[in-house]
């Protein structure tokens, strides 16, 4: 799959037996394959509606098919995988537009590009995608859609453990101890590492601040930083779910122009703290509820900056990382659609109502045949 972030295409081989609860998952080869230059602009592009264009759309929605098929190919060489032995490819897309709820002139609705019917011609299996659409027909917000596979994998008996993802967008699943499925509170918290990627390759050439260093040397813009932070969606009640829509490139070019006149590292720092924020604020102020364990994971949870400061702000709970449960960070997602695809194959439901508002249980995806 490829994220919001645009870093790369995550190809993750599992061994996945069971279904619902008594799925069982092994993780045996996963790598990134880097998105050129020219679809990473094309993928911009379409993203903006000013530069966008149905032919543009069309077009892309192919090219990435060739991109994600050719990416699967590429990982069976490098890992000398036979793809006569592979059962289904779980396929994503790559998001281009997220409408959470109906506005005036647009109905909720989520695109994502990347077709299938090439993916599997291209590699002779049978592919799962489109697994947004089905929760957004019955009400919900087709998003966020990873908290299924958070409860199968990551549910606990004895602690309430929170997984936070920080990738291009932050999202959070809450798993009450001994909770059930409808106990389970998820939802995006804002950006992630969005804005911050963004304004480091306009202000220091740089695709994202490793390790946090950049931040770590600045300090906060307090008018920035209240600004920013007075956007309605932080305070929006769950479940909810946001995008580039909001906080993408044209409003963090805005918020940089508009703050040009400050050192870059605060500019850095500051965007750094409105990811912290808001995930803090998502357990102190949002749900309230006791977390005994934070596992952050995705690329931002490696920048060092972010996590010291959310440790910093949560004392009474443990922050851990996800491979400190036996998982990598950047590939969790990538392993949640593979959980999701083997419901839809086995025609079950997959989504969290208490997520995404939907109002029944749906079978996500639909299912391209060789």
């Amino acid at each position: 799959m490829s994220g919001t972030s645009l870093d790369g295409i995550d190809v993750v081989l599992t061994e996945i037996s069971g279904v619902s609860l008594d799925t069982k998952v092994k993780v045996i080869y996963e790598n990134t394959y880097p998105l050129s230059e020219d679809v990473i602009s094309q993928i911009h592009q379409a993203m903006d509606e000013k530069l966008s264009s149905s032919k543009l759309i069309s077009s892309l929605n192919v090219e990435l098919g060739y991109v994600f098929g050719q990416a699967v190919l590429d990982f069976a060489k490098d890992y000398q995988i036979d793809l006569n032995n592979i059962d289904f490819i779980a396929s994503h897309g790559q998001t281009i537009y997220h409408i959470a709820k109906d506005e005036k002139g647009a109905y909720r609705s989520s695109l994502q590009l990347g077709e299938a019917a090439i993916i599997a011609d291209m590699t002779s299996t049978t592919v799962v995608y489109n697994f947004r659409n089905a929760d957004i027909a019955s009400g919900g917000q087709g998003a966020p859609l990873v908290p299924y596979a958070d409860y199968i994998l990551f549910t606990d008996k004895i602690i309430n453990r929170s997984i936070h993802n920080i990738g291009g967008i932050a999202n959070m699943t809450y798993l009450k101890k001994n909770g059930t499925l409808d106990d389970v509170i998820a939802f995006d918290s804002g950006p992630g590492n969005m804005m911050i990627n963004e304004a480091c390759q306009v202000l220091y050439n740089l695709e994202y601040d490793k390790d946090g260093i950049i931040a770590s040397k600045g300090k906060l813009i307090e008018k920035m930083y209240d600004e920013i932070y007075r956007h309605p969606y932080f305070n929006q009640i769950y479940p909810k779910s946001t995008g580039r829509e909001i906080f993408g490139s044209e409003y963090t070019l805005k918020m940089i122009k508009k703050y040009k006149a400050y050192p870059k590292e605060d500019i850095i720092q500051t965007l750094s703290m409105i990811t912290v924020d808001s995930i803090v604020d998502s357990y102190h102020k949002l749900i309230q509820a006791p977390v005994d364990e934070l596992v952050l994971c995705g690329g931002g949870a490696y920048n060092h900056f972010i996590r010291n400061e959310i440790a910093k702000k949560m004392p009474d709970t443990k922050v851990i990382m996800l491979e400190d449960l036996g998982y990598s960070s950047s590939y969790k997602e990538a392993l949640a659609f593979v959980i999701l695809a083997n419901q839809t194959l086995h025609k079950l439901p997959s989504n969290v109502k208490s997520a995404t508002g939907a109002k029944t249980y749906k079978i996500l995806g639909q299912i391209q045949y060789v």
